[in-house]
């Protein structure tokens, strides 16, 4: 057990009426530990069926785990809502310093409910919550507003601020929460929830600690995982070249995203590696509070002030796989230093940096082919491997002067229904595609995972291992292995650990954890919870509408081959039908 744990405490915050209050929920959190568990539990009361997402009664929840604060890499806070983006399920997962933060601050969970009528951001200690005026800070951007509050508030204990930028507050579907500045509730736009609300940021500031009963078993335990994840190989690619170390290896096995998947490899790959990212711009690496590994990869990109000669400014720009793909092979730009600007403006407004990628990468090609005009562009040509327009382009969803904008800013699968362009529109149940297109497990995960991503089921993972055995995927082989991973996820999510290091917290070392903390629960009890879970985010996305009946898969994925060769309809028609069986199943109680 831990002395005066505070993680059962759940802090209500009410927008509307400016007060908030506290209420221990200790058994909610012991059956489900925390994170996505507790959350799921709480969005499921605090969430009217049918709610508007972008309405008042949509709550934000911000839920830690019971090993945050506690063990390396359990570094991780979960939020979740319901999407304005897909219109069932939001969930996004943040690091940083948050989830330190929220637990120093003696809370298990956050829940933001209502909506103010003038922009503010709440500062929330131990000691309650003061809802300041954001009004002069409404339009600033994520860098900006960060650095203000900083200078505003305290500095003592630990600190996080999650804050939004220009396109929070324009509701654009996708956008996203900063936070620490090179951290993200990416996906799913919790960004566009915020700004609906008039919160421009959270700021949350812990002094208390924590102290566990068993402390001879706390040592031995955190011993092991530490030296696992510092001394073994299994983590040691996240420090080195982190996520873009991806980019090579999935060029090769032509499962690149390029060009809005007219193609699945980029010649221009090694020119944005991980690799030529590391020897020309890695300026710093920085981790997440209590993580050894530093996976965070910032590159320095030196600029020229205008008309001074030998005088420079310097710009640290966060970069992952995930960007680089979507801004990168997807618009078919090759130049780390035009990627890095765009990614950089991208950040400034608040963007998710996967859904902006794919929806200019379909714009793009809607231009090419003639099915818009530039005058629905306002006057932009948009063209492959043209950072200097795409930098422009992302302004343009977040400013919407035009009707073509307002919708691409509601995303691909909103504005291709309403200007044509359908089949190469690249969205899973309204979720635009990640960067992976490894076989038919990745794209039935992408479409039919709790939130459309690839770190639901990992399918990628699930094709990649399928080709070292030299195995051919089959319809079992790929659903079952997609459910067990995710059910398996859900646990891991719950306490709240990052899924980097999900190698190093297998069930048996996950219950060890636990034991320090007074449970005692075998693998087989960890396991029967996570399909548990699962079963009430499909309870949750099914009430809000999402038909297991109506999904479709884009018509793109089976133009391009995939390491497995060309994806087959019948397959893959097959394999959804057999995944809608067992999700009914779980649903019934029978998983």
């Amino acid at each position: 057990m831990i002395s005066g744990d505070p993680i059962s405490r759940v802090l209500y915050v009410d927008l509307s009426r400016k007060r908030f209050w506290v209420e221990e929920r200790r058994e909610l959190f012991e059956e489900y530990l925390g994170g996505v568990g507790v959350g799921i539990r709480l969005l499921l009361e605090e969430c009217p069926r049918g709610a508007d997402p972008l309405g008042p009664e949509n709550p934000i929840i911000f839920v830690v785990g019971q090993l945050n604060g506690l063990f390396p890499a359990a570094s991780k806070t979960v939020a979740l809502f319901k999407s304005p983006h897909t219109g069932n399920l939001g969930e996004s997962h943040a690091g940083g310093r948050s989830a330190t933060a929220i637990r120093m601050a003696g809370y298990g969970a956050i829940v933001i409910k209502g909506s103010s009528d003038i922009p503010l951001y709440l500062s929330i200690t131990d000691k309650g919550v003061g809802f300041r005026d954001a009004s002069a800070l409404w339009g600033m951007a994520t860098y900006t507003t960060g650095r203000v509050i900083r200078e505003r508030e305290p500095r003592a204990g630990i600190r996080t601020i999650m804050r939004i930028g220009p396109a929070g507050e324009k509701l654009v579907t996708y956008a996203c929460v900063v936070t620490e500045t090179y951290r993200h509730f990416g996906r799913l736009g919790l960004g566009a929830v915020f700004g609906s609300k008039k919160l421009k940021a959270v700021l949350v500031a812990g002094k208390s600690s924590l102290k566990p009963g068993n402390s001879k078993l706390y040592r031995e335990v955190y011993k092991e995982i530490f030296e696992e994840i510092t001394k073994s190989d299994l983590m040691k690619k996240y420090h080195e070249l982190g996520t873009p170390m991806n980019v090579l290896p999935l060029n090769r096995l032509g499962a690149l995203p390029t060009r809005n998947l007219t193609s699945a490899s980029f010649e221009q790959a090694e020119n944005i590696s991980g690799e030529t990212f590391a020897e020309k711009h890695l300026g710093r690496r920085v981790a997440c509070s209590h993580c050894p590994v530093s996976c965070i990869h910032l590159a320095a990109l030196r600029e020229p002030y205008e008309g001074e000669p030998y005088f420079y400014k310097t710009r640290m720009i966060s970069y992952d796989y995930e960007p680089i793909y979507a801004l990168g092979s997807m618009l078919g730009i090759g130049s780390t230093e035009g990627m890095l600007k765009l990614m950089d403006e991208v950040e400034i407004l608040g963007l998710d940096a996967m859904s902006t990628g794919v929806a200019l990468a379909w714009t793009t090609e809607m231009q090419a082919r003639g099915l818009i005009s530039q005058e629905e562009t306002a006057g932009l040509k948009l063209e492959w491997g043209k950072h200097e327009a795409y930098i422009r382009a992302v302004h343009l969803l977040v400013e919407q002067p035009t009707p073509f904008f307002k919708a691409l800013a509601k995303g691909v699968a909103y504005a291709s229904a309403k200007y044509g362009g359908g089949e190469f529109a690249l969205a899973f149940g309204g979720n635009e595609m990640p960067g992976y297109h490894t076989g038919p497990a990745a794209h039935l995960g992408f479409l039919l995972g709790s939130r459309h991503s690839h770190l639901d089921g990992a399918g990628y993972s699930l094709d990649e291992n399928l080709l070292k055995k030299g195995e051919k995927p089959t319809v079992e082989i790929v659903v079952e292995g997609l459910l067990a991973e995710e059910a398996w996820r859900q646990v891991l999510s719950s306490l709240v650990v990052c899924f980097f290091a999900r190698g190093v917290y297998k069930p048996e070392t996950v219950c060890r954890a636990l034991k320090v903390l007074g449970y005692n629960l075998t693998p087989e009890e960890l396991k029967k919870l996570g399909w548990k879970i699962l079963k009430h985010k499909f309870e949750f996305k099914l009430r809000e509408g999402f038909n297991l009946q109506a999904l479709k898969f884009p018509e793109r994925i089976f133009e391009v081959p995939t390491p497995h060769g060309m994806l087959s309809k019948d397959f893959m028609e097959e394999a959804l039908k057999a995944y809608r069986g067992r999700v009914e199943d779980l649903l019934k109680g029978n998983l």
